[in-house]
């Protein structure tokens, strides 16, 4: 009975030992007497209990890895601390176990010589500008190197860039100096469109003031015109009429009338301007004056 007890006892550790369950995304590597045999893959695998050992226990998932800040020099000597992180994945457990002692202190050691090296052929403007290039360069060379270790690197981000305080004193004042200048220009150039906007805008009020004076002496001349135009007009009108009235029975006789009033008229005129009184001589006189316009009238009216 309890040798039956015993052999159910090793059974039952035998079982156990010889069944093993692999988590989804894990891969298992086995030894058998110490050497590499197969790797498991997810799900429920046999091994012989005794004879094979899982030797090695790896996640197929991807691995972001810190890499330790550290100091590099630029081209142009200036220092910088540059911090950065790695993703990186494995995808062949048999290498990643026996290609390296120790990966991940590997891919570490190999990713930050290799940012020294690309950091130290740029200047320190370009890192800024350039991290793009940097990652993908220490990629590139992480991702040759890794195929030996059964790591596939995914990515490199540079988390940081920090150069010393003096430098970055000197790149905010070079910053300010910048901004400053870049407010001088616009506030130049905002002058400078005022200044045209007034110039212009006196320009056209200018014209806008000449052509109004333009126009108001083109009225002013055209008034003028149709005024003397009409005033000739009715002198003409005037005149026609006078000479249809002298024409009709017993005109003259009203013109010699006429003649006679205007030339008595401007004898009393004459009297008063001069305060003194003036008389013809003799009646005479004025029959004389009377005839001379009659006969410059008859003279007119002959041709």
């Amino acid at each position: 009975m309890e040798i039956a007890i015993v052999l159910g006892v090793i059974a039952i550790v035998f079982i156990i030992q010889s069944l093993k369950i692999v988590p989804q995304q894990h891969a298992w590597v086995v030894e058998r007497l110490g050497k590499f045999d197969r790797s498991l893959t997810p799900g429920l695998s046999v091994v012989v209990p005794f004879v094979d050992r899982v030797a090695y226990k790896h996640s197929l998932k991807e691995v972001p890895l810190d890499v330790p800040s550290q100091v590099c020099i630029t081209r142009d000597n200036t220092q910088l601390t540059v911090d950065g992180i790695l993703y990186f994945q494995i995808t062949d457990p048999m290498r990643a176990s026996y290609g390296s002692s120790d990966y991940i202190v590997a891919i570490t050691q190999l990713a930050q010589t290799t940012l020294r090296s690309v950091v130290g052929k740029m200047e320190l403007d370009k890192t800024f500008e350039e991290r793009d290039l940097i990652n993908a360069a220490v990629v590139n060379a992480l991702d040759e190197a890794a195929l030996n270790w059964g790591v596939k690197v995914l990515r490199y981000e540079i988390k940081d860039l920090t150069p010393p305080a003096a430098i970055l004193h000197a790149m905010q004042a070079q910053i300010t100096a910048e901004r400053e200048k870049r407010a001088l220009i616009a506030a130049s150039e905002g002058r400078r469109q005022e200044q045209i906007n007034i110039a212009t805008g006196e320009r056209e009020a200018f014209i806008a003031r000449s052509e109004g004076s333009k126009q108001a002496e083109i009225n002013k001349a055209q008034g003028e015109a149709a005024a003397i135009s009409a005033v000739a007009e009715a002198t003409a009108e005037a005149i026609r009429k006078i000479a249809a009235a002298i024409q009709a029975p017993g005109g003259e006789q009203a013109v010699q009338l006429k003649v006679a009033e205007k030339a008595v008229e401007a004898y009393g005129q004459l009297a008063r301007t001069n305060n003194t009184m003036i008389v013809p001589g003799h009646m005479g006189e004025v029959s004389a004056l009377i005839g001379t316009a009659m006969g410059l009238f008859k003279g007119v009216k002959a041709p």
